[in-house]
């Protein structure tokens, strides 16, 4: 099978997968991280096939929706590609950009890292800033009933892993746990400059905010 037929049927897989998935990691998120990283590909030495079927499968089973198992993604993904006949080495190049590509929590160091995860890793991590970003933040954090703010309960910047998979805080606390944090860890240098504006931007937002809730505005 040629590699654009395989990337046709990986397409229609996720499109089916994710056709209830809640709003913030839907189709259409996956959609958005696919072109980005083929976006920062362009200016980067990379297996783009392999950069292609990442960005299309790394959020197949995200583990915050499956009791917080990391080991269901990357099984899925490798089911699938498997009935394609894709090759063992791509395969576990794959599984292996699935369990490492998370924030979770910012603390943990990868246990493997390749181009091709850095180029998907920054086009998810892309997909949590800006406009785009500040909607799904707000999407999940109703999906989980969270309070949208409550000035007692302040951000923590060291939670472990666990901790940051089990927090239930206000939404906003998520701008400073993960969303503030992301500029300064992107990979590629194309990751970097399309990063810079969308964070501005989540400032600018947070000003508003503040303002709006003190009713200063």
């Amino acid at each position: 099978m040629k590699q654009t037929q395989i990337i046709d049927r990986t397409v229609a897989f996720v499109k089916e997968v994710l056709a209830d998935a809640e709003g913030g990691h839907d189709w259409w998120h996956i959609y958005r991280v696919w072109k980005s990283a083929k976006q920062i590909a362009q200016s980067e030495e990379v297996n783009l096939f392999v950069v292609e079927l990442g960005a299309l499968l790394h959020d197949i089973a995200d583990s915050k929706f499956h009791d917080g198992d990391e080991t269901v993604g990357p099984r899925k993904a490798r089911e699938f590609l498997e009935t394609l006949q894709v090759d063992d080495s791509t395969i576990m190049h794959i599984e292996r950009i699935i369990t490492n590509i998370s924030f979770g929590g910012g603390n943990q160091g990868q246990k493997f890292k390749s181009l091709e995860l850095d180029v998907i890793q920054d086009a998810d991590r892309l997909d949590a800033l800006g406009a785009i970003g500040i909607a799904r933040t707000f999407n999940y954090g109703g999906h989980k009933n969270r309070e949208i703010y409550n000035p007692d309960i302040k951000p923590n910047l060291n939670m472990t892993k666990e901790e940051y998979k089990k927090s239930d805080a206000p939404t906003l606390n998520h701008f400073y746990e993960k969303l503030l944090l992301l500029k300064d860890r992107m990979n590629t240098e194309s990751g970097k400059r399309m990063a810079e504006q969308r964070h501005d931007f989540m400032k600018v937002y947070l000003d508003q905010f503040y303002m709006e809730w003190e009713g200063e505005l």
